[in-house]
């Protein structure tokens, strides 16, 4: 399982790392993001987008639990979904909601609180654990598929900036 562990000092680093992602972004990719409230998963989202070609505000869909944007990755526009599943009742209400069928090989899709969407969530090809260290933070990039694998070896990321 490839797994990379970095130091982020800052939030310029976040948004760098939220940069180096949307590079190696592929459609049908899904990204698990794992940390406590206020750990950066949606400042790292937010740079991702903003660095795929995003121009407008990128807002945590905390209350709306999906948000769809509309990129370019490799010369092909690509619907990247923001999940927030933080105040979902149950994995049931995701199914009801009909977010299964945004998991296909045309978009990507990022899912925060992930664990709230067991056992009804398509699995994950990478992992984002993010923690707090004093004025940074401390991430873990875990690829579990091969699509996974292939997007981490594309990521370049110079962590100490």
């Amino acid at each position: 399982m490839p797994l990379h562990h970095l130091h982020l000092p800052d939030e310029a680093a976040t948004t760098a790392l939220g940069a180096a992602l949307a590079g190696a972004l592929a459609p049908g990719l899904t990204i698990y993001l794992h940390g406590d409230l206020g750990a950066g998963k949606t400042a790292l989202t937010r740079a991702l987008l903003h660095a795929a070609g995003y121009p407008g505000r990128v807002k945590s869909p905390t209350y709306t639990l999906a948000e769809p944007y509309t990129v370019q990755l490799a010369e092909r526009m690509v619907t990247v979904i923001h999940f927030d599943l933080y105040r979902m009742s149950s994995p049931e209400e995701f199914l009801e909601a009909g977010f299964r069928e945004h998991f296909n090989e045309n978009s990507v899709c990022i899912v925060e609180w992930p664990e709230k969407g067991d056992p009804v969530l398509p699995l994950p090809d990478i992992h984002i654990y993010l923690t707090v260290t004093g004025h940074g933070r401390d991430v873990e990039l875990r690829a579990l598929s091969d699509k996974g694998h292939q997007c981490l070896a594309r990521l370049k990321f110079l962590p100490n900036l």
